[in-house]
């Protein structure tokens, strides 16, 4: 066979990407229409396809004439910021994508009840299912499901998966405490969430490893609920000391401690600095303003959708991505701390004038 007569593979979406220097995420958006693509990168994608003569593989094909154009998304039954705002955002991502969306509520979050709920999803005849885990345990589930359509699960945690999605906690954690350790702070506690949250046990390790990257104190955590209730309880309690700082794992929590400390009178920021995490709406409005750490919701809703329409296109070219990053914002609520005059020696010569 001559080299004119060897059989060719067949391009797939890495092909195009890699021809149009573009990631596969762009590619995806440009195949599905989606916005937020600028008009030369657009047309440099779509050169790239009819280049290679790129379609979607016979599989994904086959897929596409029983599609249903719905996604199941199963979300845990809290009014918490961070599950509440990926639903919302991931909606409008999916509806962008002309796709509609069947929600479910997890009131349960064992593996008994997840099956369940991935069952009846499955029966709605849904073309992909997306998971927001705010449990271990269901994260579990997760990776012993065998199922014959996508399912893309949105979890903070060390472990890397194809089709696991994430904002980087840990290191938001790390630029939190890296903040308050700056500022002189040499005593960082920390009011963690539930225990079994992937966010918690992300955000408690990021405070732990950078707290002994400086050999500061490791004072072990407090839990709260995520509730503004449960820190409030909590705070009235807390060891506050001179040149102590408070990282919250949220900011409802954030807002329960600064009501407590205000009980106690204890400042915010003079005796005590506060930080939270989310960066919820009213953040910037409290008194005093809270120093906080933001999550881009809209780029992960954005994100899963991705990784649903590359499930669907391309189901062996899925890929693990980078966990989106944070950024601290930093308002009111955090201060150096204020050194003592260094006392000065009589016996030293006075320095000299214009020193």
């Amino acid at each position: 066979m001559s080299a004119e007569e060897e059989p060719t593979k067949a391009a797939n979406i890495f092909d195009v990407a890699r021809l149009a220097g573009v990631s596969h995420q762009t590619v995806s958006r440009v195949i599905n229409n989606l916005p937020n693509v600028r008009p030369a990168t657009r047309a440099r994608v779509e050169k790239a396809i009819a280049q290679l003569r790129y379609s979607p593989s016979p599989a994904a094909r086959a897929l596409v004439t029983r599609r249903t154009r719905t996604i199941g998304l199963i979300v845990p039954a809290v009014s918490d910021y961070g599950p509440t705002s990926i639903a919302i955002h991931f909606n409008i991502a999916a509806r962008a994508a002309r796709y509609s969306v069947d929600t479910v509520s997890a009131v349960d979050v064992d593996p008994a009840s997840t099956r369940m709920l991935v069952e009846g999803m499955l029966r709605r005849r849904v073309d992909a299912i997306v998971l927001v885990v705010n449990d271990m345990a269901v994260l579990e589930v997760v990776h012993a499901l065998d199922l014959n359509i996508p399912l893309v699960a949105a979890a903070a945690t060390m472990r890397r998966d194809a089709h696991l999605v994430s904002i980087d906690q840990y290191r938001g954690a790390r630029s939190a405490v890296r903040h308050l350790a700056e500022l002189g702070h040499t005593r960082i506690l920390h009011i963690a969430g539930p225990t079994r949250a992937p966010d918690t046990i992300e955000r408690m390790r990021g405070w732990r490893d950078e707290l002994s990257a400086r050999r500061l104190e490791i004072v072990e955590p407090v839990h709260g609920e995520w509730t503004a209730a449960s820190a409030y309880t909590l705070g009235l309690e807390l060891d506050i000391r001179p040149d102590s700082a408070v990282f919250v794992a949220n900011d409802h929590m954030a807002i329960g401690l600064l009501s407590a400390l205000r009980e106690r009178d204890i400042r915010v920021p003079e005796d005590v600095s506060v930080v939270g995490f989310d960066d919820v709406p009213e953040a910037g409005y409290l008194v005093p303003s809270l120093t906080t750490v933001r999550q881009d919701f809209a780029a992960l809703g954005e994100l899963i959708m991705q990784k649903v329409l590359i499930s669907i296109e391309e189901p062996d070219s899925v890929t693990e991505d980078t966990p989106l990053a944070t950024r601290l914002i930093v308002r009111q609520s955090t201060r150096a701390v204020d050194l003592p005059d260094k006392p000065v020696d009589p016996l030293l010569p006075a320095p000299a004038r214009g020193a």
